[in-house]
C-alpha cells in the first residue's frame, strides 16, 4: 500500500528559480551601485572559470582566474568579502568604481563553499606583513596597511607619508621613493605593489613633464622657441593647443575642421621630443589620409615617416624601421595587435577618432589595447549622436576621467521605463570635468587670429 499512498500523494512545489536582476534598467529598490555588484555577482555564478592558488594560504592569498572560452587569466588577490577589499587585475575592476568584479565574485563563491572558508572569512584577514596599494575607488589613492607586525619605528615613519587613515598624502608624493627605500630596509615585510608604484611615478611625471615645459617653451605665444619649433609659423591658437597636448601628455583637441588639429598634434611632438624624449610615434588615421599625413610631417617637422601597409610580412619588417613616425590605418590595428605591441610607443595619435566611438566594436577594442604613455586625440565631432560616443573616445585618453561608462550615463541620462533615453541633465558638468584633457575651439572663436581672405581671379578665354 505504501507505494499506492505515495503515487496519491499531492506533488511537491517545485522551488521558483531567483529572480535575475534587469541588465538594462536599475530596479527602484537598489542603489546604482547595488545593482552593478549585483549583475557582476550573478554573471560570476555562472561562469565555468578556472583557478590557480598561487600563494600558500587556503583562502586569503593571490589565484589566477582564467576564463576557457576566452583564455585570459587575470591575478585575484583575496582579503576579504567586503567590497574594495580585494583586487582583480582585469579591466573592468580596475575601471568600474565598486570593488568588485567578475572575477572577483566568483572566486569568493569558490572560496565559502571550501571546507573551512566562511570560518576564514568569519575570523577576518590579519597578515603579518604590511602593504602598500593602490585602491580603485571613485578615486583611485594609495594606501598603506599595517600588518600585525609592524614595528613602531615604522608606524612612525609611514605617519609623515600616510593620513590617519593610510592614505598617501600630496606631500608624500614626492618623495614616496623615499618611505619605499626605507620600508625595503626594515627588517619587517612590506609589499609595495607595482602599480601603487606606478600610479606614484605617473603622478611625479605628469608633473615634471608640465614643468619642463613651462621652462623651455614659457607660456606659449610668440617665444623665441614656439618660432623655431616647426617650418612654418603657428598661428597663436595653434601654439596654445600644441602646448595644452604637451602639458597634458594625453589629451583629446576637437577643434572645427579647417583650424589645423594636424599641425598642433605635430607641434605638440616636437615639443615633447625635446623636453621628454619621445622619439617612437604611433599616428592612426583613415587609410585615405596616411600618406597626407606623411607629407605634413617630413614638411613641418623633418621626422622621418614609414607607413605600414602591405602584407603581414612586409608590415613586421616596416615597424622594425628605423623611424620617428609609425603611420597605419584603422583596420590595420585590428590585425597588428601584438606587432604594436612590440614597438612600445612613447605617443599615440589618433585622427579621425570618431572611427572608435562605439565602444563595442573590434576597432575600438583593439585601438584601446595600445599602451603608450602620452596620447593625442584629434576629432572635429567628439558627440555626434550619443553621449556613450564622448565616453568611449575619452576612454582612450583617460579610462578613469569620466568613470564606469555605467555611472556616466545614470548622471547625465533620462530614461524612461524602457531604458530609451528621453533627455539629458548635468551636460555642464561634463565640460568642466573635461577642461585639463580637452580642448576645442570654434572658427568664430578664433577668427581674428587667421589670416585675411584672399580672392584670386582666373580669366578663361572662351573665344576657341
Amino acid at each position: 500500500m505504501a507505494p499506492m499512498a505515495e503515487k496519491n500523494a499531492p506533488n511537491k512545489k517545485v522551488k521558483a528559480a531567483p529572480k535575475k536582476t534587469p541588465h538594462t534598467r536599475k530596479p527602484s529598490h537598489m542603489s546604482l551601485d547595488e545593482w552593478q555588484v549585483a549583475l557582476r555577482r550573478e554573471f560570476g555564478a555562472e561562469q565555468n572559470f578556472t583557478s590557480k592558488n598561487l600563494g600558500t594560504e587556503p583562502v586569503f592569498s593571490n589565484f589566477s582566474v582564467t576564463n576557457p572560452a576566452s583564455g585570459r587569466t587575470y591575478r585575484v588577490a583575496i582579503r576579504g568579502q567586503e567590497l574594495g577589499v580585494n583586487f582583480c587585475s582585469c579591466p573592468d575592476f580596475t575601471g568600474n568604481t565598486l570593488g568588485t568584479c567578475k572575477h572577483v565574485e566568483w572566486m569568493l563563491a569558490k572560496l565559502a563553499r571550501k571546507p573551512g572558508g566562511k570560518r576564514a572569512f568569519k575570523q577576518g584577514f590579519h597578515p603579518p606583513y604590511s602593504s602598500v596599494s593602490l585602491e580603485y575607488g571613485a578615486r583611485r589613492r594609495v594606501r598603506f596597511r599595517m600588518g600585525t607586525g609592524c614595528p613602531d619605528a615604522l608606524r612612525k615613519e609611514a605617519a609623515c607619508y600616510f593620513n590617519a587613515d593610510g592614505y598617501l598624502l600630496d606631500a608624500g608624493i614626492p618623495v614616496f621613493e623615499r618611505f619605499v627605500r626605507k620600508a625595503a630596509e626594515s627588517e619587517h615585510e612590506v609589499r609595495v605593489y607595482d602599480d601603487a608604484l606606478e600610479f606614484v611615478a605617473r603622478l611625479r611625471d605628469d608633473v615634471a613633464r608640465r614643468d619642463a615645459v613651462e621652462k623651455e617653451f614659457g607660456h606659449g605665444r610668440f617665444t623665441a622657441a614656439m618660432k623655431k619649433l616647426l617650418k612654418a609659423e603657428l598661428y597663436p591658437y595653434q601654439q596654445e593647443g600644441a602646448l595644452f597636448a604637451a602639458k597634458a601628455g594625453r589629451c583629446l583637441i576637437a577643434d572645427d575642421m579647417g583650424l589645423g588639429k594636424t599641425i598642433q598634434a605635430i607641434a605638440a611632438c616636437e615639443i615633447l621630443a625635446r623636453t621628454s624624449g619621445i622619439e617612437r610615434i604611433l599616428l592612426i588615421c583613415p587609410t585615405a589620409l596616411k600618406h597626407q599625413w606623411k607629407q605634413e610631417i617630413e614638411r613641418f617637422a623633418g621626422r622621418t615617416v614609414t607607413v605600414i601597409e602591405g602584407l603581414r610580412p612586409t608590415r613586421k619588417a616596416l615597424y622594425a624601421e628605423e623611424s620617428f613616425y609609425k603611420v597605419l590605418n584603422y583596420e590595420t590595428v585590428c590585425q597588428d595587435v601584438d606587432l604594436i605591441a612590440g614597438l612600445r610607443p612613447d605617443m599615440v595619435i589618433l585622427d579621425e577618432a570618431q572611427r572608435i566611438k562605439n565602444w563595442q566594436t573590434r576597432r575600438a577594442k583593439a585601438v584601446k589595447q595600445i599602451e603608450s604613455d602620452y596620447a593625442i586625440v584629434l576629432t572635429g565631432t567628439p558627440i555626434e549622436n550619443r553621449l556613450e560616443e564622448l565616453h568611449s573616445i575619452m576612454e582612450f585618453v583617460d579610462r578613469f576621467h569620466l568613470g564606469p561608462m555605467f555611472r556616466f550615463l545614470d548622471e547625465h541620462q533620462h530614461v524612461d521605463d524602457t531604458g530609451r533615453v528621453i533627455g539629458y541633465r548635468n551636460l555642464d558638468r561634463i565640460k568642466e570635468s573635461l577642461g585639463s584633457v580637452l580642448i576645442r575651439r570654434r572658427k568664430s572663436e578664433v577668427l581674428r587670429e587667421l589670416p585675411g581672405r584672399t580672392d584670386k581671379h582666373f580669366f578663361v578665354d572662351m573665344t576657341e
